[in-house]
């Protein structure tokens, strides 16, 4: 089922509604998974990388680890990295991360309208933002073999 919500949520989103290369960061309602705080996606001065991923999603659980290793990398050079769940029930976004650990911020989407914003359409899709909060790169899916053609775009971005 919830697979199931999640498609619906991105294919039935307007086309008009998700961003495209070159945007700003759009405004969403997001909140600390663990600590139940705002999050916020726009970081100036910061490469920001926008993880949208689920605890049902097994691309998702083998991107995590790379993610950590960017994030433990790179964020001395100003890249954050930031995670958004989109399970329909927080808990499994909690259990998936018991198993999978992580070491960057994990934010849930309690109004459900930031994948819509985006147009999400695939699990994992992540969104890579300049320094001056415009969208720069869109990677759907998560493939191994592109890990280092993405550590480069990064790397251009914090060099900026």
């Amino acid at each position: 089922m919830k697979k199931i919500i999640t498609l619906l949520l991105c294919v039935l989103s307007p086309i008009s509604m998700a961003i495209e290369v070159g945007a700003n960061a759009p405004q969403c309602n997001l909140v600390d998974l663990h600590k139940n705080t705002e999050l916020s996606i726009s970081k100036p001065g910061k490469v920001v990388y926008v993880d949208f991923w689920a605890s049902w999603c097994a691309p998702c659980a083998k991107s995590m680890p790379f993610l950590n290793e960017l994030h433990e990398q790179l964020s001395s050079k100003g890249l954050d990295v930031l995670g958004i769940n989109l399970d329909e029930n927080k808990a499994d976004g909690l259990k998936f991360l018991e198993k999978v650990s992580v070491v960057f911020p994990m934010a849930t989407n309690p109004d459900s309208q930031c994948a819509a914003t985006f147009g999400v359409q695939t699990m994992p899709t992540s969104y890579i933002f300049d320094k001056k909060g415009k969208l720069r790169y869109i990677e759907l899916g998560f493939f191994s073999e592109n890990k280092n053609e993405l550590r480069q775009k990064i790397e251009k971005l914090l060099a900026e």
